[in-house]
């Protein structure tokens, strides 16, 4: 081989080398900042098509209702503590320490944002409520239609369509 084939060579591998190194950090990246979003049952339970169950210490959104008697307030601080549900019946402690939404409320719709910690408690990091009484996160929304279709229909009701 000749000097000249043989720098276009070593010159073609350094340069195929280089962007799929890039490529792999790039991939690494967004991997890291990928942020899933899970119902309480699917935290507890994890996802029905997938089996995926969130880890301790993954940063994950969380999308259900407030129940109802479950805020806590630290009178001393900003910290709050709730509970969220969903239609399956499945819940979790979300614990946030800054001001809430003007619109938040017990029995409304939320999603929340932030780190999973042991015993299904998620340390929020951003928590967004609904704003509108017409208005649901399409995430929230679409597992809650779910829950109640699965709800409705195996009590022995069918579909009138």
């Amino acid at each position: 081989m000749n000097p000249r084939r043989k720098k276009r060579l070593i010159l073609a591998v350094a340069l195929v080398a280089g962007v799929a190194g890039i490529a792999s950090l790039l991939l690494y990246a967004l991997n890291s900042n990928l942020n899933l979003f899970f119902t309480p049952t699917e935290i507890i339970q994890g996802k029905k098509d997938t089996g995926l169950l969130p880890e301790v210490g993954q940063r994950i959104r969380v999308g259900g209702m407030v129940t109802i008697g479950s805020l806590k307030r630290d009178p001393k601080s900003l910290d709050v503590e709730f509970k969220v549900h969903d239609a399956s019946g499945g819940e979790i402690t979300v614990t946030y320490d800054d001001l809430l939404p003007d619109l938040f409320r017990e029995g409304q719709g939320i999603v929340a944002q932030g780190v999973l910690e042991k015993g299904n408690v998620l340390k929020a990091t951003e928590v967004l409520a609904k704003h509108d009484e017409n208005y649901m996160p399409p995430e929230v929304a679409e597992a809650m239609d779910k829950s109640h279709e699965k709800l409705s229909y195996g009590e022995g009701q069918t579909d009138a369509k």
